[in-house]
């Protein structure tokens, strides 16, 4: 079993949700998860900056964005698809993609962010 951290803003973003909700995208990122060297190119993207990977993982109407760890992975953000569609409109993006997400400086901010804002 993988071990699976949420950070402060992962937590709050899960904890907003419904109840129903937190349990059906927790249940099914980890039983996606359990091999990280096999992960689906279908379900799971990649992003990187400056030598940190990050992934990102689809679910229903949510992207989870996460990093392997020595013991599992640690998740930094978990983001409605709508508000994901938000911030690629105010940054101008044209499409959705992960290498066009790992280009903006303005992504990775909000992926650091301890606490996340209410449009995230």
């Amino acid at each position: 079993m993988i071990q699976v951290v949420f950070n402060e803003a992962s937590s709050t973003d899960l904890t907003v949700l419904p109840k129903l909700t937190q349990l059906e995208i927790v249940s099914e990122f980890q039983s996606l998860v359990q091999n990280l060297d096999q992960l689906d190119p279908d379900r799971f993207g990649r992003l990187t900056r400056e030598g940190q990977e990050l992934y990102r993982f689809r679910t229903k109407e949510y992207r989870i964005y996460f990093e392997k760890t020595g013991d599992g992975v640690k998740i930094h953000r978990i983001i409605n698809k709508n508000s994901l569609k938000d911030f690629l409109f105010r940054s101008n993006l044209p499409t959705v993609e992960d290498e066009e997400l790992q280009k903006n400086p303005a992504f990775w901010e909000l992926i650091d962010q301890k606490k996340p804002n209410k449009t995230a």
